[in-house]
């Protein structure tokens, strides 16, 4: 595809310095750029590729001042590395929607109805009374059970499983492999030490502008709804147990595992590999950082903890001073040991 700068620049809100007739058709770095590519500077320890690319076009910050001659056109913004987000961004869309129609085989079921702009890929299976609005793209070796309702501009990657009755909002993106409304992990211990499994009658409801990673799995509820709000982020190979409620625009790094009726707030961000005990609450805006365990309640808005058990990091920061520090402090205990002794003796 190809784009007039012009429009790039329009886009970005952006003044164009140079030749304003040239024509982008890819995006790229500096250092890696051919003629027809946009790429962007942001840092200025990276300034001198500015003058050794083959980009055509490059965003710069408004401010920026050249020290010797440019061969590509700029345009000019406020923040550079925004402006080129928000152009793969846009890049991403009009590459992602591209698809449309039904590839066979494929196989949908009685009372299910789809919006216009649909593309529905080879071996994708939708079951009955399923909804799904405009301009959703369901890539091959999907799975769609009964019931389940998909907003519109919403991406299922290949291989995503959706379970009976789940729910996903507008603009949402579920990449490949992901499993949203599975069993959750309910078994109650009976007297002779065997497990006899809890039925899982709830759902997943997805809100809109939510991702989830490859391979991440949502289970469903016991009863009512395991809930990710709108705009969280969820990375790959995450487990989110059953009646888990996540916030509004919390983000979730890989092989985090969020153990069942927990509820995160707003505005988090766990690092990867966190594990969070269930029934427990996380205040709004909290950051837990990697491989943290969390077995109670974090109330305080804001806080950041680390460790395991997670503790604020204040306290983890002087704790570790001290840990460093142990070797030299067994040497020292092992010294006054022996000199109490040979006073004793003495």
């Amino acid at each position: 595809m190809k784009f007039p700068i012009q429009q790039i620049a329009g886009l970005l809100q952006g003044d164009i310095v140079g030749d304003d007739t040239i024509v982008i058709d890819n995006l790229s770095t500096l250092e890696n750029a051919k003629e027809g590519c946009i790429s962007f500077l942001s840092n200025p320890k990276y300034e001198n590729f500015i003058y050794q690319t083959k980009a055509s076009a490059v965003i710069v910050n408004n401010d920026f001042k050249p020290s010797r001659e440019i061969k590509p056109a700029l345009i000019r913004v406020k923040d550079p590395y925004l402006a080129f987000s928000i152009l793969l961004e846009e890049y991403d869309k009009m590459m992602s929607y591209l698809k449309v129609g039904v590839e066979e085989p494929s196989f949908i079921g009685k009372g299910s109805v789809t919006g216009e702009e649909i593309y529905r890929g080879a071996f994708s299976y939708i079951g009955e009374n399923v909804k799904i609005g405009k301009n959703v793209k369901i890539y091959p070796h999907v799975y769609v059970g009964d019931g389940v309702k998909i907003g519109d501009n919403t991406i299922l990657n290949p291989g995503v499983k959706l379970y009976s009755n789940v729910q996903i909002g507008n603009n949402c993106h579920i990449h490949a492999g992901a499993v949203i409304g599975s069993d959750g992990f309910g078994f109650a211990p009976q007297k002779d030490g065997t497990y006899k499994k809890i039925p899982q009658l709830g759902n997943v409801i997805l809100e809109d502008n939510v991702d989830i990673g490859a391979n991440t799995v949502v289970d469903c509820a016991t009863l009512e709804s395991t809930i990710i709000k709108a705009g969280a982020k969820l990375d790959n190979l995450i487990q989110i147990a059953h009646n888990v409620v996540i916030g509004e625009n919390t983000v979730i790094a890989g092989q985090a595992g969020i153990s069942g009726s927990t509820k995160i707030g707003k505005n988090c961000v766990l690092a990867g590999q966190v594990g969070i005990s269930g029934h427990v609450d996380i205040a709004d805006k909290v950051t837990i950082g990697a491989q943290a365990g969390i077995t109670k309640s974090i109330p305080i808005e804001g806080q950041i903890v680390l460790g395991s058990p997670a503790i604020p990091v204040g306290d983890f920061r002087r704790v570790f001073i001290v840990f460093k520090k142990l070797p030299e402090l067994q040497e020292k205990i092992l010294r006054l040991e022996e000199s109490v002794r040979n006073f004793q003796e003495g």
